[in-house]
C-alpha cells in the first residue's frame, strides 16, 4: 500500500513544499516541513495532526520553502523533536544558519500566539482579540539542538531508518540518499519497503554547475540508462515546477556570461546592482562565479559585498563540505588541474614561476562580508560602484529589504532577479511586485550590448511608486502582558503533564513483570501508543488555543494538580481516568539493591575542588569567599567580550580572512539584537519611487521542460504523481507525459490509474497493482522445499499442485491414531453444513506424470547481485590472480574475463590460448570461476 498525502505545494503558487507518504503497517512519513514568506501558522496545521502518528521525516533542500518550519515545529508542537529526522550533512549544515539567519532577520517568523495574528490573517473571528502578540521564538542553542538530532546519512549508502517510539515500526524498510542538484546535499529519496520502490525527487537539477554537481539520475558519470537503483521505481514523486520553461541556449556557460554582462553594463554608469537570493543554498554558485569574475581588470573598480546575517557560518560549512560539490572543485583544490602558463581560468589564483597555487576553498579574497547593521550602514556610505549578493530572495526580510529601500531610487542602478516567482492573489511581496513590473514592460525596455554583440533586456521601472510593509518590535501594555503570562503558563502546564504522563509510563514500566511483559508485548504497545497519542491529542493539540487548561481536559490528574480537588467521578471513564493516578517511584539499584554515589563520600577539600570551577561562572554565591586573581580575569573577560560586540569588532569582518575566528561572535550578536523579551508586531507602511531597472537571469538551478521529457521516460516508473508546482505547470507536464509515456492522465475527480495530479491536502492511492493469495502448505511439500541463502535471505521454488482444503491425500506413513483423527475429522466435515465456510487453498506435491512434464519446460533462474570485489575476494583466497580490467570487468589468471553488465548480468568468456600453453590448470579455471559465481547466487526454478 502507498498514499500520497501533499500537504503544501500542489497545484499552488506557493513553493513550500510538505507531503505525507503512508505505507503498509501504518508506516507514516512526512517530507520536508516547508513555509513561505508568510509565515502563516495554518499552513502547520496538518502536520500538528499527524505528528502522533509520524514514523520518522526526510528533509530534501537546506531552503525555505523545505525546512523552513524545522525548528518552528521542534519548539511548538509536542512530541514532534521527538520524531527521528534524516537528512544529508549539508542540509544539516545549511539549514542550520538558513534558520539561524531567518529568526533574527525578522520577527514574523516567530509567529504570533494562539487567538492573534497579523490583520491580514483571518486566524482570529473576533477583531476585538486579536492583539499580534509574538510567541518565543527559538533561540540559536534551541536550533543547534534540533539540528543536532537530525541523522546524518551519504548518498548511495543503504540505511535502515529506526521509527518514533509512539509509530509503528518499520522493520524492513531501506531509505537511499542520492544528489538531486539544484543545492548542496540536495537528495532524492529511495523509499523500498516491501513490494513498494518509491522515488522522491522534487526540486531536481540534471545540468551540472560550477559548485553544485549535477542529479544522480545517471550515477554522476553520465551514460544513456538510469542507474539501477533508480530505474522503473513502483512510484515516481516529481516536482513540476518548470515543466513550461525552456533552457537558456547555450547553457551554464551563456547564464553566466549573460549575469557578468548585466553587472558590467551597470558598473560602467556607477550604479549599484542588488542579487537577491537566498542565504544558504543557491547563494554559494553566485559568490563562487563572482568571486572569479573579478579577477577581471575591468571590474576590479567595483566592491563585491554578501549581505547575510550568517555569511561567514555558511562560507565555514561550505569550506568543511568539499567532497559533496562538483568534482571539477575538488580537483581544482587538490593541485590537479594547475595550468603552467596560463592563469587558472575557475579558481582565479595566482601564479607563482609559471604554476597555480590556489588557494583555501571559499576563502575570498574579492567578496566581502555584511553581517550587522554597522556594517551596512557603513556600506551606504561607500562611494561608487558596488554589487550586493543579499538575502533573502522574497524581499520581505534580510538585508535584500533594506538595501532595495536605499538603491532603487537611482536609474543606474539594477535589481537583478535570479528566480521566477508565481503570483498570488492579494499577495504585496516586493519581489511579486517587481517580477509583476518585469513581465509587464509598461515603461519600456533599454537593450545593452554584451561583448560578444548580443543584446540584454533591462526593464524600466518608470519611477512607479513601491509600498512596501514595516515590521517592527514593540513592548507589551498591561494587558497584553497579562495575557502573554497567561499563554505562558497554558504551555508550561502542557509541558508538565506530558512530562508527568512520561512519569507515569516509566513507574507503569518498572511494576511490570518480565514474565508478564514478553507474553502480552503487543498488547502493552498498544496501550502505550494508546496513551501518548491521547496525552497529545487531548494535552497537546486539543489546548492550543485556549489560555487555561479545563478540567475536562486535566481528566484524572485533577486530584494532582489543583488543590483543593479530593474527589473525581470514575464512573463510566476509560483509559487513564478510570484510575487513581498514583505512581509507585521504584529507586532502581543495583544489584545489592542500592546505587552508590561516590559525591556522598567525598571529603571536604574533595568538595571545594569540585565547587571551584561552578564559582567562576556563577560569580560566587551570597557570603562565599573568591579570590581576587579569578574576579579579575572574569571582569577583563567580559570587557573584551563587550569590546568584541562594539563598532571596533566590524572592521576584522570586512574581509573574509578573519571569518573564522569572529564567527561565534558573530551569533552571539545575532541572537541579542533588537527588543528582548515579549513582545508584538507593530505594522507601518511606506512608500519608495522606482526609477532602477529590473533584469532577469534564471540561477534556480532547476529542471526545465526538456530534461523532464528527456528523463521520465527513461526511468520508467509506473505511477507518476506530480507536485510542487502551479496548476498550470503540473497540467502541463501531465499532458505532456501521456503522450511521451502512453499513461493515462488522471484529474483530482477520476479514479486513479497512471499519472496522478492531485491538490493540496488531497490523498491518492497509488500502490503497486500486485494479487495477493494466501494459500496453505501441505506437510509432503514443506518436508520437500529445499531452501537456499542468499545475502541472508532464504529463497526457494515451489511447484505444486493446488487443492481444495480436505482433498490432499491421508499420510499412510502416519500411526493409527492420527490417522483415525483425520478420518474423524473429514467425516465431521462432510457431515456439517457447507454453508458461509471458506475453503483455504493447499498447494499440495504435484503427481508423478505432472512433474514429468512440468520439469522439462522449466528454466533456471539466478536470484542475487554478484558484486565483482567479492568475486575477486574468493578468487584471490583459492590462489588465482584476479584484477579489474577497465568498468565492470574483471580478469582472472589473465584467461577468463568477467563482465558484469549495467542491468546486473554476469557474463564469463574464456579468452583463447594456443594449444601447447593449454594446461590441465588453465582449463579448470573456467569452471572454477563459473562455480564461484553460482555459490554467490541462488539457482531456483530448476
Amino acid at each position: 500500500m502507498f498514499n500520497f498525502t501533499p500537504l503544501l505545494g500542489a497545484q499552488s503558487n506557493s513553493r513550500a513544499s510538505q507531503s505525507i507518504l503512508e505505507l503498509d503497517g501504518g508506516v507514516k512519513i512526512l517530507v520536508d516541513v516547508g513555509w513561505d514568506e508568510r509565515f502563516d501558522t495554518r499552513q502547520l496545521a496538518e502536520i500538528e495532526k499527524h505528528a502522533s502518528t509520524l514514523s520518522f521525516i526526510l528533509l530534501t533542500h537546506a531552503t525555505t520553502a523545505h525546512i523552513g518550519a524545522f525548528a518552528h515545529c521542534c519548539k511548538h508542537i509536542p512530541i514532534f523533536s521527538q520524531i527521528p529526522v534524516y537528512a544529508t550533512p549539508p542540509v544539516i549544515a545549511f539549514g542550520r544558519t538558513l534558520l539561524q539567519d531567518l529568526y533574527s532577520s525578522t520577527p514574523l517568523a516567530a509567529t504570533f500566539i494562539p487567538g492573534s495574528g497579523s490583520p491580514d490573517d483571518d486566524s482570529s473571528v473576533d477583531d476585538k482579540s486579536r492583539s499580534n502578540i509574538l510567541r518565543q521564538a527559538p533561540t540559536f542553542e534551541e536550533i543547534n539542538k534540533y539540528f543536532t538530532l537530525i541523522t546524518p546519512l551519504k548518498y548511495s549508502q543503504p540505511h535502515q531508518p529506526t521509527s518514533s517510539t509512539f509509530s509503528a515500526p518499520v522493520e524492513g524498510l531501506t531509505l537511499t540518499a542520492y544528489n538531486s542538484g539544484h543545492t548542496l546535499g540536495g537528495t532524492i529519496w529511495h523509499i523500498q519497503y516491501g513490494m513498494e520502490s518509491i522515488v522522491y525527487a522534487v526540486d531536481w537539477n540534471q545540468a551540472r554547475e560550477n559548485v553544485i554537481a549535477g542529479a544522480a539520475w545517471f550515477g554522476g558519470v553520465g551514460g544513456a540508462e538510469v542507474i539501477e537503483q533508480l530505474r522503473k521505481p513502483t512510484a515516481l514523486v516529481c516536482s513540476s515546477v518548470g515543466a513550461t520553461r525552456v533552457a537558456l541556449a547555450g547553457g551554464r556557460r551563456a547564464r553566466d556570461e549573460a549575469l557578468l554582462s548585466h553587472i558590467k553594463s551597470s558598473i560602467a554608469k556607477g550604479g549599484t546592482v542588488l542579487i537577491p537570493t537566498d542565504s544558504s543554498a543557491r547563494v554559494l554558485e553566485l559568490a563562487w562565479i563572482l568571486e572569479k569574475a573579478w579577477s577581471d581588470p575591468s571590474l576590479k573598480t567595483a566592491k563585491l559585498y554578501m549581505a547575510s546575517r550568517s555569511a561567514n557560518a555558511t562560507l565555514r560549512h561550505a569550506r568543511s563540505l568539499l567532497e559533496w560539490m562538483d568534482d571539477s572543485i575538488v580537483r581544482e583544490f587538490e593541485g590537479e588541474d594547475e595550468n603552467q602558463t596560463q592563469p587558472h581560468r575557475r579558481s582565479g589564483s595566482k601564479q607563482t614561476n609559471g604554476n597555480a597555487k590556489p588557494s583555501r576553498p571559499f576563502e575570498f579574497r574579492n567578496v566581502k562580508i555584511v553581517e550587522r547593521k554597522s556594517q551596512l550602514e557603513k556600506l551606504f556610505n561607500t562611494e561608487g560602484p558596488r554589487v550586493i549578493v543579499a538575502s533573502d530572495l522574497t524581499l520581505d526580510w534580510g538585508f535584500s529589504r533594506s538595501i532595495l529601500e536605499h538603491m532603487v531610487q537611482r536609474p543606474e542602478n539594477l535589481v537583478i532577479l535570479t528566480e521566477k516567482v508565481d503570483m498570488r492573489r492579494g499577495s504585496h511581496s516586493p519581489s511579486q511586485v517587481l517580477w509583476t513590473w518585469f513581465e509587464q514592460r509598461q515603461d519600456g525596455v533599454a537593450l545593452e550590448k554584451t561583448a560578444d554583440g548580443e543584446q540584454l533586456e533591462q526593464v524600466h521601472s518608470g519611477g512607479r511608486m513601491l509600498k512596501l510593509k514595516n515590521v517592527e518590535k514593540a513592548s507589551l501594555s498591561t494587558q497584553e502582558s497579562q495575557r502573554y503570562q497567561q499563554y505562558m503558563a497554558t504551555q508550561r502546564q502542557i509541558q508538565d503533564s506530558l512530562a508527568a504522563n512520561e512519569q507515569d509510563l516509566a513507574g507503569v514500566d518498572d511494576n511490570i513483570d518480565d514474565e508478564s511483559s514478553t507474553s502480552s508485548e503487543d498488547e502493552s504497545e498498544d496501550e502505550q501508543q494508546g496513551r501518548v497519542l491521547n496525552v497529545s491529542a487531548a494535552l497537546g493539540h486539543g489546548t492550543r488555543n485556549k489560555l487555561a487548561l479545563s478540567d475536562e481536559d486535566l481528566g484524572i490528574n485533577i486530584l494532582l494538580r489543583k488543590k483543593g480537588v479530593y474527589d473525581y467521578d470514575v464512573r463510566n471513564k476509560k483509559g487513564r481516568n478510570a484510575v487513581f493516578p498514583y505512581t509507585h517511584s521504584r529507586r532502581r539499584g543495583d544489584e545489592f539493591g542500592y546505587f552508590i554515589k561516590p559525591e556522598d563520600f567525598l571529603r571536604e577539600e574533595e568538595k571545594e575542588e569540585q565547587d571551584g570551577p561552578s564559582d567562576g561562572k556563577m560569580g560566587g554565591l551570597l557570603g562565599q569567599k573568591r579570590k581576587w586573581a579569578e574576579a579579575e580575569n572574569a571582569k577583563d573577560m567580559q570587557q573584551k567580550r563587550f569590546r568584541g560586540r562594539g563598532p571596533g569588532a566590524t572592521a576584522a569582518t570586512e574581509s573574509g580572512e578573519d571569518s573564522d575566528s569572529d564567527g561565534s561572535d558573530t551569533e552571539i550578536q545575532l541572537e541579542y539584537e533588537g527588543l528582548q523579551g515579549p513582545a508584538k508586531v507593530v505594522y507601518s507602511t511606506s512608500e519608495v519611487t522606482v526609477n532602477a531597472r529590473l533584469a532577469f537571469v534564471d540561477f534556480a538551478g532547476l529542471h526545465d521542460r526538456r530534461s523532464l521529457q528527456m528523463l521520465i521516460p527513461l526511468i520508467g516508473p509506473k505511477k507518476l504523481i506530480f507536485t510542487g508546482g502551479n496548476a498550470s505547470d503540473t497540467l502541463a507536464l501531465a499532458s505532456d507525459c501521456k503522450e511521451l509515456v502512453g499513461m493515462k492522465a488522471v484529474g483530482p475527480e477520476e479514479p486513479s490509474t497512471e499519472i496522478f495530479t492531485p491538490l493540496e491536502g488531497q490523498s491518492i492511492d497509488a500502490s503497486v497493482d500486485t494479487n495477493a493469495w494466501v494459500v496453505k502448505l501441505s506437510r509432503e511439500l514443506a518436508k520437500a522445499l529445499h531452501w537456499q541463502n542468499v545475502k541472508n535471505m532464504g529463497v526457494v521454488t515451489i511447484q505444486g499442485q493446488l487443492k481444495a482444503e480436505g482433498e490432499q491425500a491421508l499420510d499412510v506413513q502416519d500411526d493409527p491414531q492420527s490417522k483415525k483423527q483425520k478420518l474423524d475429522t473429514q467425516g465431521a466435515l462432510q457431515t456439517a453444513p457447507q454453508s458461509g465456510i471458506s475453503v483455504q487453498p493447499v498447494l499440495d506435491v504435484l503427481p508423478a506424470h505432472l512433474a514429468a512434464s512440468t520439469r522439462s519446460v522449466s528454466h533456471a533462474i539466478h536470484v542475487g547481485d554478484l558484486r565483482l570485489a567479492d568475486l575477486r575476494r574468493k578468487v584471490a583466497m583459492d590462489g588465482h590472480v584476479a584484477e579489474f580490467r577497465g568498468e565492470g570487468t574483471l580478469l582472472v589468471d589473465g584467461v577468463v574475463a568477467v563482465k558484469k553488465l549495467g542491468s546486473g548480468r554476469i557474463i564469463v568468456e574464456g579468452i583463447p590460448v594456443s594449444a601447447s600453453s593449454m594446461t590441465p590448470g588453465y582449463a579448470d579455471n573456467f569452471t572454477r570461476v563459473k562455480q564461484r559465481i553460482y555459490e554467490g547466487l541462488a539457482v531456483v526454478a530448476a
